[in-house]
């Protein structure tokens, strides 16, 4: 039954993909718009496979856990969907509806969860609860995300369609960890409507109520399933708008955007204690520190809630987010996979450095806004986690947004031309 399950369902969303118009406007042929989903559907399958023989060892239980309570939410549906719809707003902790940025003992924390197996339960009404028909139904909806991406930085970068396109959906991190049945697709593709959105919104000259319903629904899907980057995501969208109106600063205007939030992250909480940020960080990275993390957990120095802590700090927290996993920390095939890629994505950044090319992009407030919010995503990450497999699933979402703008600058006809010998006809060199 699943066999034939599985198979009817590859062929209908696969056929979807074709006709879907926000889909077939990326420019993308038919055929590569269903490459693309067999591919999300390849690595969601490897992603549950990962979760059923090293589940523990690579970090890799939660999506088979999600995929169990979405069953139980499932029966529950089909026996009392009273309790269904109600359970959801269930409420059992002393914070009551407070301690919004809590790690532990939250409605708030607990919620992204929630709704995520509430999410899986809509999807075994159609699949009987069989995990790997919704690996089908997921890589649909998730594909709505890089597809937006693709779309924005195609249009960012003219003539680069096929940079964008390896940058946005072949970095191994970002297919494997957006794929799987877990919420990193979820969350590409709420920032992904938030940049789509406002990018369009700007070409067009027109920000229509679809364009901000699309821009709230982006904030919404990141407000519940990882509420922090919500707030990471605000400064960009201020900076962008601001930008937007004088496109001749908008260097200036991101980095005084994002300076004066950065002042107001440390001095919130003389306005209102319940806006503590620098506390909320440190408890997040308390919460993290006190979980049994295996041979993925390293030490770190801790954190305190001052300004001269986070300073201190910041390098580890760089090093973190960006650099880790060493090969001294390789200890199964998930953490060698994330050491090799790391090497491959400085390789790239040393090309982009050594063969840049100067200009090339419609807009550099799209750049400006990928690169500062992926920035800050990378420092609330090596701020608050010490589990390398959680840091490599969290940074998975803002890979593409930093590797489109390096790759698509790369001078690639001039490494050719270093490489093989050639001319700019293309006719081998002779000495002189």
């Amino acid at each position: 039954m699943e066999y034939l399950l599985f198979i009817g369902y590859l062929i209908l969303f696969a056929w979807l993909v074709t006709r879907v118009k926000f889909f077939t406007h990326s420019g993308l042929s038919h055929a590569q718009l269903v490459i693309l989903f067999l591919v999300k559907v390849m690595a969601g399958i490897f992603y549950g496979w990962i979760g059923v023989y090293y589940g523990n060892l690579a970090q890799m239980l939660d999506t088979w856990g999600y995929h169990q309570v979405g069953i139980i939410e499932y029966q529950i549906l089909s026996k009392n969907p009273q309790e269904y719809f109600e359970n959801i707003f269930y409420n059992s902790y002393s914070s009551g509806w407070g301690d919004f940025f809590g790690s532990s003992d939250s409605y708030w924390n607990n919620l992204k969860g929630n709704a995520f197996v509430k999410l899986l339960s809509v999807f075994d009404i159609l699949s009987f609860g069989h995990y790997y028909v919704n690996v089908i139904f997921y890589s649909f909806i998730s594909l709505f995300g890089p597809i937006g991406i693709f779309r924005v930085m195609s249009d960012v970068f003219p003539g680069k369609k096929l940079a964008v396109l390896l940058a946005t959906f072949f970095i191994p991190s970002f297919i494997y960890w957006t794929s799987g049945v877990h919420k990193e697709g979820l969350i590409f593709l709420g920032i992904s409507l938030i940049i789509y959105h406002l990018y369009f919104g700007w070409k067009q000259k027109k920000y229509t109520i679809t364009r901000w319903l699309g821009v709230l629904l982006g904030l919404a899907i990141l407000f519940i399933l990882r509420n922090f980057l919500m707030l990471l995501i605000i400064p960009a969208v201020l900076a962008w708008l601001l930008a937007a109106h004088w496109p001749r600063y908008g260097l200036r205007i991101f980095m005084s955007v994002y300076l004066f939030f950065g002042v107001l992250f440390f001095t919130a909480r003389h306005i209102d204690t319940s806006l503590d940020f620098p506390q909320a960080v440190v408890n997040k990275q308390q919460a993290f520190l006190r979980m049994q993390g295996g041979g993925s957990t390293i030490p770190i120095k801790e954190l305190k809630p001052e300004f001269s802590s986070f300073l201190k700090n910041t390098p580890q927290a760089i090093t973190l987010s960006f650099l880790r996993p060493y090969p001294s920390d390789v200890h199964h095939l998930l953490s060698l996979a994330a050491s090799l890629e790391i090497y491959l994505l400085l390789l790239l950044f040393l090309l982009f450095l050594l063969f840049r090319k100067k200009n090339g992009a419609l807009s550099s407030n799209a750049i400006y806004l990928s690169l500062f919010l992926s920035f800050s995503i990378l420092l609330a990450i090596g701020f608050s986690i010490n589990n390398l497999g959680a840091i490599v699933r969290y940074r998975s979402i803002v890979v593409p947004l930093l590797m489109i703008p390096i790759v698509t600058r790369i001078d690639w006809k001039k490494i050719e031309t270093i490489f093989y010998g050639r001319n700019k006809n293309n006719s081998p060199t002779t000495a002189a």
